[in-house]
């Protein structure tokens, strides 16, 4: 079975269902009825969970994917368990180690997705999560990025953690109150990556996809979506499980030079000030994480967006304050 080349993924989307597969009603409907998602996978010696990463995608079925893996020269048999499902990809090829976000990057340059996303190789897609992403760009033209109900899951796949439903304003996000937007449930239209810079911060280890949000903030507001889409996969070998407090530093580092441009920065930073200052005093941290970093996540404002719900009454997504 031969490599496909990057070029693939110009040409078509993902191969079509076997004889012997069963025709779900997604697959049913015309593909162009759906925006096209590019589904980007970096992974490097994943063998241990990479297999499970690509059967939570493909499983979706989803009529308009373009679902692409990126080796990013792993020495174990990573190759082989990209051939074995090489039939459902638009591409797939590798190239020498540089690192997550340089193999992410490399994806997405050959892409061609309306909509876009990655995932991580250990990490799970929920079921039917991107006819999620898929009908709610669709229904909401003016949305430029998503994200989803935050969920964990442990090594063995299991879905253990799904916690409320968080909301979104850059200058609440950039003050601390709410900084960890769940990368595998969030996704964005080509148009905001474009104004954004077209490409992930490569000078980082794991912190790349927080630099993102900041720059994706810079055009657009954030919208919740009430629904499962994505989720974390706690294991010993993910990046931000191996040093959480050197990652929690670099994004403070990368706050802290956002804010040099921002309107009203100072202010933001002499609140963060206090509160990092408040964090050192053991008789203090406890009340000031409850009375005053849980009251500014939590107090509604003119700056939240709606928060995206589906309405079963009448069978459609709406925007609820």
């Amino acid at each position: 079975m031969k490599e496909l080349t990057p070029e693939a993924a110009k040409r078509g989307g993902t191969s079509e269902v076997t004889a012997a597969s069963p025709v779900s009603s997604l697959q049913r409907q015309p593909s162009d009825s759906w925006p096209r998602i590019t589904l980007v996978t970096a992974v490097f010696n994943g063998a241990d969970y990479l297999e499970d990463t690509i059967r939570s995608i493909v499983s979706q079925e989803y009529p308009n994917l373009e679902y692409i893996i990126v080796d990013d020269g792993s020495t174990d048999n990573t190759v082989e368990i990209i051939r074995k499902y090489e039939a459902h990809l638009a591409c797939w090829f590798s190239q020498p180690n540089k690192g997550l976000y340089a193999a992410l990057n490399a994806g997405f340059a050959h892409s061609t997705g309306e909509i876009m996303g990655w995932l991580n190789s250990g990490d799970l897609l929920h079921v039917n999560g991107l006819s999620v992403v898929g009908s709610v760009f669709a229904a909401f033209k003016d949305v430029e990025w998503i994200t989803g109900r935050p969920t964990g899951f442990n090594a063995q796949g299991m879905t253990v953690q799904v916690p409320p439903l968080p909301r979104w304003t850059r200058s609440r996000f950039l003050a601390g109150a709410n900084r960890h937007i769940q990368q595998e449930s969030t996704y964005w239209r080509r148009s905001l990556w474009d104004r954004a810079g077209g490409a992930l911060s490569e000078a980082y280890r794991a912190e790349g996809d927080f630099e993102q949000w900041v720059r994706f903030f810079r055009h657009a507001r954030l919208y919740s979506v009430d629904a499962l889409i994505g989720g974390y996969r706690m294991h010993e070998g993910s990046l931000s499980h191996t040093n959480i407090g050197q990652y929690n530093d670099r994004c403070d580092e990368i706050v802290e030079r956002e804010l040099e441009s921002v309107r009203g920065g100072e202010w933001i930073k002499l609140f963060r000030r206090l509160s990092q200052r408040a964090g050192r005093i053991r008789k203090v941290r406890r009340a000031w994480r409850r009375l005053v970093m849980g009251s500014l996540y939590r107090w509604p404002g003119p700056d939240w967006p709606p928060v995206i719900e589906y309405h079963l009454d009448e069978a459609r997504w709406i925007l609820s304050k």
